[in-house]
């Protein structure tokens, strides 16, 4: 996304070596240390029995959650470095901090981050002379020790200081006393770093914590569980921030993680880059924000519930081909512990494929989207960040070939040996979370039958053709496969013209009603519905990582990008308020898979990017009781089938349908002097003092300002390359791109410094217009569309809102 494209366009003079880059091959640091795939066994101990709800896993099925829960795959690389990239904003190791001048300490942790402190911990009350002074949770010592951290059974990556200085460790690192990211001893931290090192500095001096040469003495590693761990909906913690184990469910997802506080862990609402961030509300991130695709969008976490229900309804809708470097995903009949899923796989090139992205856009099979995940949180990162900037983009994109990677990643072998199991334990786990089997649940479930059995018509009549994985037969006659490719809108249009019909109706009424409807049903059938008749935000539908050619190329299947296009959508312009139409492209964009409504009660607020409910704006409580999420269900629920009572835009009002993420402050595009280029900073040194507009008295570049009430997707949205463009018409956009750099640059800079908001505001308007001409997802109303069973009436709606309640 174009979100930091200041610096990018200050250097766009640079040529580009791309090409340069990839003239060898790069291998990750466990290749390098002599490592095998084989040395990295999965670990066996059951140290997480008691959470899922005390579920009774195999040895392999224990295997596969301890591989999803503290597998990081040598991600700790990668991590440190993104500390780098975001100039200081982003620094896990203040993350797992208590020290009393941040924000956030274990006490407050999961109130202010909506992160899972780690039962067993304790918080650190001083600087940890055994760990470099860093003020950093304490194992409590009436537990046992972490079988992770047991460097004799699984002995980490011997490289660089490790071995000399620091010790080698394990290879899944030490426990930090939060789910989902351990500590690993840095293997740059040689004895020079050792001696630079201050860590009161580090916590409270920004010259010291800002320079881009600071090595720090952990690096820190990211596992699934920390985006994918939350509160039990039917056992939640008395205290969520000192949950028990048995308070604690992996597959339910992160709902309360504050990404923008994680990700800025001193925000200043005059940065820009904190303004951007701000539009991910609780519980949602960016899954592109690192491979930017220069748009921005947030989206919620994945529940992962009943992946068997789910792969079985990618049997009949899930049909995918694979051409090229898609059939180097390995699928289950690969490996022996998974033989029996083996017919979800048919050689050379048919993979029946549950979607797991929004967009729909992982379509290569079950263990290929298992896979790209860790990619994505930095597995073989040597490599992967070769392919693209993170960050901030501005370079042309690449796809990382899986072939590589299982030539030069150890790491990435043993993901892909061990994927299998958590597939095994996923199988197992994702029970739905019935309000029933919640402590207090009873008191919400008092509809009479009639209440009840009227819900179920309605649902079955409005709903059900999209939530409900039991469908008519002639269902799957009207959409064979799932129709994925050029003829996709055909077999869609048709579908959708069947559900219309009393037959239909008829026939769905019958199995809504039957007692085993909720029985193993996934409640969708993930095909991909158009935007255009969702109407809801495009931004999601128009990602464009897994088209051809990007960087998850490798992880979509040829069907998925020959899709069709949807045709044209309405957007609004977020001055005037005036709609206008948008041609969406093809090749695999303008489509949402359907999401699942197992356990619904639990996981509002709605929509694929949470803006339906009350963490919208300023009112949110992070509340995981049953209380508290019922609150949360009643209002998005209400929200959703009575649209007039979503949030409005705060300059618009009911001009548009819903509201634009605008900023809260007048801001600014800074990069601290410690994170500027080096040649940048021998190039203008000279000149710092006559070019007031570009340095503050810092010396730290400053670009604005953007007024306060700016749409944040205005300028995060930007496309920087063309996707799929010859050179004539990429070299066409990057003229027009680099004329309105100029008239942006000019415009601002020749603002006064006492200029008023209003006075930045009149000069901003004028380059709205330019900007959406060259934006790359113009619908910035996030909270529009889904208006199915608003037409109900409103006695209709809450008979509806009963049985939803059951789910």
């Amino acid at each position: 996304m174009g979100r930091f494209f200041w610096p990018i366009l200050l250097i766009a003079v640079l040529p580009t070596v791309a090409a340069a880059q990839f003239l060898r091959e790069v291998r990750d640091e466990a290749m390098l240390a002599g490592r095998s795939a084989q040395s990295f066994q999965p670990a066996d101990e059951n140290y997480f029995a008691a959470m899922d709800n005390g579920l009774d896993l195999t040895p392999d099925e224990v295997k596969g959650r301890n591989m999803w829960l503290v597998w990081t795959g040598g991600n700790d690389l990668f991590w440190d470095r993104l500390t780098n990239d975001t100039f200081g904003q982003f620094d896990l190791l203040k993350t797992l901090s208590s020290h009393p001048d941040l924000p956030a300490r274990r006490a407050n942790r999961f109130k202010y981050l909506g992160l899972m402190n780690e039962p067993c911990f304790e918080q650190a009350t001083g600087p940890d002379p055994d760990r470099y002074g860093l003020w950093l949770d304490r194992r409590s010592e009436d537990c046992p020790a972490d079988p992770f951290a047991n460097a004799e059974k699984y002995p980490g990556v011997e490289i660089g200081a490790r071995g000399r200085n620091v010790p080698v460790g394990s290879y899944y690192g030490e426990p930090s006393g939060v789910l989902g990211l351990r500590l690993f001893p840095n293997p740059e931290f040689d004895e020079k770093a050792e001696q630079d090192w201050d860590p009161e500095r580090f916590y409270n001096d920004p010259d010291y914590y800002l320079d881009d040469d600071l090595v720090r003495p952990y690096r820190v590693g990211m596992s699934c569980a920390f985006c994918h761990v939350g509160p039990s909906p039917i056992a939640p913690p008395d205290d969520p921030e000192n949950p028990a184990m048995e308070n604690l469910n992996a597959t339910v997802g992160a709902q309360y993680f504050w990404f923008d506080r994680i990700f800025a862990w001193k925000p200043e609402d005059r940065q820009y880059m904190v303004q951007l961030i701000h539009t991910a509300r609780p519980g949602t991130l960016d899954t592109s924000l690192v491979s930017s695709d220069y748009i921005n969008n947030p989206r919620t976490m994945n529940a992962i519930y009943l992946l068997e229900a789910r792969m079985a309804n990618a049997l009949r809708f899930g049909e995918e081909r694979l051409e090229d470097g898609e059939r180097d995903n390995r699928q289950f009949d690969d490996f022996p512990a998974t033989q029996a899923l083996a017919p979800f796989f048919e050689p050379p090139d048919l993979s029946f494929s549950p979607r797991v992205l929004k967009d729909g856009a992982d379509s290569v099979g079950a263990l290929g989207a298992l896979n790209r995940v860790y990619l994505n949180i930095g597995l073989y990162s040597e490599e992967w960040t070769r392919h693209f900037n993170p960050i901030v983009g501005g370079r042309s994109i690449s796809p990382i070939k899986i072939e590589t990677a299982q030539k030069n990643s150890a790491y990435w072998q043993a993901t892909e040996a061990q994927t299998p199991l958590t597939a095994l334990y996923f199988l197992k786990a994702g029970r739905p979370d019935a309000l029933a089997d919640a402590p207090g649940g009873a008191e919400y479930l008092t509809a009479e039958a009639g209440s009840l059995d009227n819900g179920k018509t309605i649902f079955a009549e409005n709903c059900a053709r999209c939530h409900s994985s039991k469908l008519p037969q002639s269902a799957y006659q009207a959409m064979p496969g799932g129709c994925s490719g050029s003829g996709y809108l055909q077999c869609w249009n048709r579908y959708w013209e069947l559900t219309k019909t009393e037959d239909f109706k008829s026939e769905m009424r019958a199995i809504v009603r039957a007692e085993d409807f909720l029985d193993g049903n996934y409640l969708s059938n993930e095909l991909r519905i158009p935007v255009t008749l969702l109407e809801t935000n495009a931004c999601s539908p128009l990602a464009t990582n897994a088209i051809a050619g990007n960087i998850w190329d490798n992880f979509s299947s040829d069907s998925y990008k020959s899709l069709p296009s949807v045709g044209t959508i309405k957007v609004y312009h977020p001055v005037t308020g005036e709609p206008y139409d948008y041609e969406m492209p093809a090749g695999g964009r303008g489509y949402t898979r359907v999401p699942s409504l197992v356990s619904l009660w639990s996981t509002a607020p709605f929509l694929l990017n949470n803006t339906v409910g009350r963490n919208v704006g300023q009112i949110y409580d992070p509340d995981p009781s049953v209380r508290g999420r019922m609150i949360e269900f009643e209002d998005g629920i209400t929200k959703m089938l009575w649209p007039e009572k979503r949030e409005r835009d705060q300059l618009l009002g009911d001009k548009i349908p819903g509201f634009i993420d605008r900023t809260t402050a007048r801001s600014y595009l800074i990069i601290p002097r410690g994170f500027q280029p080096e040649f940048l900073g021998k190039l203008f040194e000279p000149f710092r003092d006559e070019l007031p507009w570009l340095f503050n008295a810092n010396g730290d570049i400053q670009l604005g300002p953007i007024p306060a009430g700016a749409p944040v997707g205005l300028l995060a949205n930007l496309d920087l390359r063309l996707d799929q463009a010859d050179l004539l018409d990429r070299i066409e956009h990057d003229v027009k791109l680099f004329r309105l750099v100029v008239q942006i640059k000019r415009t601002l800079k020749d603002l006064p410094e006492d200029a008023s908001d209003e006075d930045v505001r009149l000069a901003f308007r004028p380059l709205v217009g330019p900007m959406l001409e060259l934006s790359k997802c113009p619908d910035l109303v996030v909270n529009r569309g889904h208006l199915f069973g608003t037409q109900l009436s409103d006695a209709e709606k809450n008979d509806l809102i009963d049985f939803l309640k059951t789910f």
